[in-house]
């Protein structure tokens, strides 16, 4: 078995929350549009033109905005009021200053890690809100390598644990996302390590991979340093 040398987190819902501040935005959607459409019906919309916009807008806070004024635009028939989209811009700039929340065991994890191995931050999402996010997080001198990708895929994946380390077979990938985070670093040999964080944003979904031996799932952070410990002592 080829030797861990090199450590890759995700960032949001892995290490500080995001998803949330998502789930309050489109209530408040939600509530703006509340004469227009059911709500259901609306977040319906809303998925579809995420979908569509990504290969457009990327992932991140702007994109959902444009995506939320494009729907408020089609249940309306072009007819949303303005302050309506006054307050979606509002919305979007409020979630583009919310201040950081570490996640359980966020910090102790990457600092208990980063003694013994290289460590990477790894994420996807617009560059200047994501370099505001690790600026403020604090965590940002613990890491060896930062990369703030487009997609996640096992390509981006092979590339960055080669850059960065000993290639992916010698990686380790943790996050909260299934599709993002586990599948393709499994598929490129690595370890995939799923840390649930409860909210998960549709588009995020995915199957476990089945009887993979480098799929591990962990409750929480906290668990990472024995899982390591156990990783290690095991014979090459």
């Amino acid at each position: 078995m080829a030797k861990l040398t090199t450590i890759g987190f995700d960032a949001d819902d892995t290490l500080w929350q995001n998803e949330r501040f998502f789930r309050l935005t489109q209530d408040r959607f939600a509530d703006l549009l509340r004469d227009y459409a059911d709500p259901d019906h609306l977040m319906d919309r809303l998925l579809q033109a995420e979908k569509r916009n990504i290969q457009h807008y990327g992932f991140g806070i702007k994109g959902f905005v444009l995506s939320m004024i494009e729907t408020a635009l089609d249940v309306t028939e072009n007819r949303v009021p303005a302050p309506v989209i006054r307050a979606l811009i509002d919305a979007g700039q409020d979630m583009l200053q919310h201040p950081i929340e570490l996640l359980p065991h966020a910090r102790a994890a990457v600092e208990a890690v980063a003694d013994t191995h290289r460590v990477l931050l790894i994420t996807k999402g617009d560059l200047i809100d994501q370099e505001r996010k690790l600026a403020q997080s604090g965590l940002g001198d613990l890491f060896d390598g930062v990369e703030i990708v487009s997609h996640k895929t096992r390509p981006v994946y092979e590339g960055i644990f080669a850059r960065h380390g000993d290639g992916p077979r010698c990686g380790m990938m943790i996050g909260n996302s299934m599709k993002s985070d586990v599948l393709p670093m499994v598929q490129a040999g690595g370890w995939g390590v799923y840390v649930p964080h409860g909210l998960v944003w549709d588009i995020e979904h995915a199957d476990p991979p089945e009887n993979a031996p480098r799929f591990i799932t962990l409750s929480d952070l906290g668990g990472l340093k024995p899982l390591l410990d156990q990783i290690d002592d095991e014979p090459d």
